[in-house]
This record gives C-alpha cells, sequence and structure tokens, in this order.
C-alpha cells in the first residue's frame, strides 16, 4: 500500500509517490485521493464486513501464500509488507492485496479496479469515489542472491520500459528482466507479475483509532 516499496504508501498527499508498492519508488498515484472525510454509515457497514472477513480467513501471511499470493515488498514506512494475488478485479472478500507486519500479522487489504482506458473512479460498496487514487502499470520481481539464497523485495520497471526492452504485459518473464540489466540470471528471478494501471482502495483490518482508510496506523511500529 512508495517511496519505499509498495503501493500503499503513495497514499499520503494524493500527488505522487511510490512507495506498492511499499514501494521505493514504484508506483506513482497519478491521480490521488480528493476525499478524506468522516467515515459514511455504508462505509462503516464495509469496513466491519471486511475487517471480520479478512481476519478470519487471512488472519497471518502463510493464510495469504495458501491463497496464492506473493510477497513482493519490504515492509514500508507504515510497517506494512505486500502480498498481491496478481488479480486485479476485486470483490469485498477478494482483495488484489493483502499487508502484514513483520510477525506476519495482518494489518490491511488493498482492493483494485483496472484503469486501462482512464475509467472514472469507482462507485462500489458505498465507498466515497474520491478515496481511491491510481497507480499506474509497471512490473514487479523479486530477487534471489544465488550466494545466499536472501530474497530483495522493491524491484519495479515501468510498463512501457518493460515492453520497450521486448517483454511482454500478458506474461512478463524473467528473461527480459535479465536483458534489461535487472538481474544477472533468469534463475535469480523468483517472482514477475504485472502491476496494471488501477484504481486502488486501501483499508486497515487491524483497528486504527485514525480510521480504516488512514495512511497510518498509530497502533503499529514500522
Amino acid at each position: 500500500m512508495i517511496t519505499q516499496g509498495k503501493t500503499r504508501a503513495v497514499f499520503l498527499t494524493g500527488i505522487l509517490l511510490a512507495a506498492v508498492c511499499g514501494l521505493s519508488a514504484a508506483a506513482r498515484a497519478d491521480e490521488g485521493p480528493t476525499y478524506d472525510g468522516p467515515i459514511s454509515p455504508p462505509e462503516a457497514q464495509f469496513i466491519a464486513s471486511i475487517q471480520s472477513d479478512l481476519y478470519n480467513r487471512f488472519k497471518h501471511a502463510s493464510d495469504a501464500e495458501k491463497a496464492g499470493y506473493v510477497r513482493y515488498t519490504s515492509a514500508d514506512e507504515t510497517g506494512a509488507i505486500s502480498y498481491a494475488n496478481r488479480q486485479w478485479v476485486s470483490d469485498p472478500t477478494h482483495p488484489s492485496q493483502l499487508w502484514y507486519d513483520n510477525g506476519g500479522n495482518i494489518l490491511g487489504a488493498d482492493f483494485s479496479v483496472p484503469r486501462p482506458n482512464g475509467e472514472a473512479r469507482p462507485h462500489l460498496w458505498g465507498i466515497d469515489p474520491g478515496r481511491w487514487v491510481e497507480f499506474e502499470g509497471h512490473v514487479h520481481y523479486v530477487l534471489k542472491d544465488p550466494s545466499t539464497g536472501a530474497l530483495s523485495y522493491d524491484h519495479w520497471i515501468w510498463n512501457h520500459d518493460f515492453v520497450a526492452g521486448g517483454g511482454s504485459l500478458d506474461n512478463p518473464s524473467a528473461d527480459t528482466v535479465v536483458s534489461l540489466g535487472k538481474a544477472k540470471s533468469a534463475v535469480d528471478v523468483v517472482t514477475v507479475f504485472e502491476f496494471p494501471t488501477i484504481w486502488d482502495l486501501i483499508v486497515w483490518v487491524k483497528p486504527n483509532p485514525d480510521g480504516a482508510f488512514a495512511y497510518k496506523n498509530p497502533t503499529v511500529t514500522p
């Protein structure tokens, strides 16, 4: 959920940044949030529903991995580590991303709607459309150090650069990562996937005194 490593971190001012992706500069919010007002009754109902459901089904990071989510970031400045299921059409029970603390405990989720052709902000689930932010398409990859086995996260390439390097967004290849000089060998690339241009909504599953749509949670230590 960027200037660090994932998609949430971009949320702050609603202007830029890439951290989703806790990104280190991973996904730029081309259109930031336009509304951060009080939570409405329909929004409160949505929050209560997803908090109960996701906590019960995805309490630990291992639960997310069993369901097909893959880790692609380090902990960002909010303390969250992101996992993506690489399915970008969300419903309330299927977030596109889940985030966890360093102990593997669930913190929150991202819900997404593809925006391939400049579609307007979503009107879904009683959420004020102004709470959604846009992230531009990019390709994420995770590397493995061949000498130590250690994994490194927060790596990404803009979609247009990936395609210009001969890559396919429909089937991103480790070979393209190598040809672009981002890895020495394809075997060192353990995960690679496209993060398309989307509308994104972040929601804390862990109770947040500042509200479920807030950027940070004061009860979480980065």
